[in-house]
């Protein structure tokens, strides 16, 4: 079995910015309560490393950030690389906490981009509903209207001078086509695709692979980016694709009949685990036998 390490993969900058802040916080601030609310990044082992260091997730999917900032008495709250309302950010003022902000500098772009235009016209985000980053843009003001399929789209109202525009983490062949059938009901309407950079070159790569069997995806469950690099392998003709969170979710009977395995990884998803994975299936390749390691590695970051 010849086994294909997808390039590029792992960690964006935007991830690697939102790590640094929050382990910099950590530092400067031993003994205090510091909190995130949300998952820093959408990967469990990164936040379980935070957990450690003593800074409190907040994640509840049914509560929006606003919600669980009510959940914090005092002291200090990190804002996640997702970004947040401009109602967060007020009422973190009037409870006193000390905010600090890991938003991904993409995302910041299209919170600027949707504030402008909804000054004095409408916005069409195409986006997920209750996902972090699409709730943060949604806030900005009620002339924003989230779409998340066609049937959405069909569904929206008369707008005034519509601006398109979208989700850093979505599926480029999606959002492609969804924002065709937004332009057909309205055609002067302004575009501006916000899939950010490190999205669009790790789906590309993966839409790019040619005659393989299966494809590996390490990332947590939670990643859209890493579920749609997943959705890419399907979209690339790929017999089985995986979403594995580490290499202890592998399983022999994905491996039968597999002569040419490739793997990636989402941007959130740290190195150490990918590079575990391509060393289990290397061996397998090498020996016909899956030998699985006892565990994940430790450090994370």
């Amino acid at each position: 079995m010849e086994v294909i390490k997808v390039s590029p993969r792992g960690y964006c900058q935007g991830v690697v910015r939102a790590i640094n802040i929050a382990r910099k916080a950590a530092a400067d601030h031993p003994g205090e309560n510091i909190y995130m609310l949300g998952m820093i990044v959408h990967n469990r082992f990164i936040v379980d490393a935070f957990e450690k260091l003593g800074i409190i997730c907040l994640e509840d999917s049914s509560r929006t950030r606003l919600q669980l900032l009510e959940d914090i008495p005092s002291g200090i709250v990190i804002f996640t690389a997702h970004g947040v309302s401009d109602q967060v950010y007020r009422r973190a003022a009037e409870k006193g906490l000390q905010c600090i902000d890991a938003t991904c500098p993409d995302v910041r772009k299209t919170h600027d981009l949707v504030r402008e235009h909804t000054a004095d016209a409408d916005v069409i985000y195409i986006g997920k509903h209750r996902h972090p980053e699409a709730e943060g843009v949604i806030g900005i003001s009620d002339r924003v209207y989230l779409v998340s399929d066609i049937a959405e789209a069909d569904a929206l109202p008369e707008l005034k001078d519509p601006l398109i525009t979208c989700q850093t983490t979505l599926s480029l062949i999606d959002t492609a086509d969804l924002i065709q059938h937004c332009l057909q009901r309205f055609p002067n309407a302004r575009v501006m695709n916000e899939i950010c950079n490190a999205t669009t070159v790790r789906q590309q790569a993966v839409l790019d692979l040619q005659d393989t069997d299966a494809l590996f995806v390490v990332g947590d469950p939670h990643s859209n980016n890493s579920r749609q690099l997943k959705n890419a392998g399907t979209k690339a003709g790929i017999p089985h694709t995986y979403l594995l969170e580490s290499v202890l979710d592998l399983r022999e009977e994905m491996l039968t009949g597999v002569r040419r395995a490739a793997v990636t990884s989402g941007s959130s998803t740290p190195s150490v685990l990918t590079e575990q994975l391509i060393r289990t299936l290397q061996a397998y390749a090498e020996t016909g036998i899956l030998t699985l390691p006892a565990s994940t590695p430790e450090k994370v970051f």
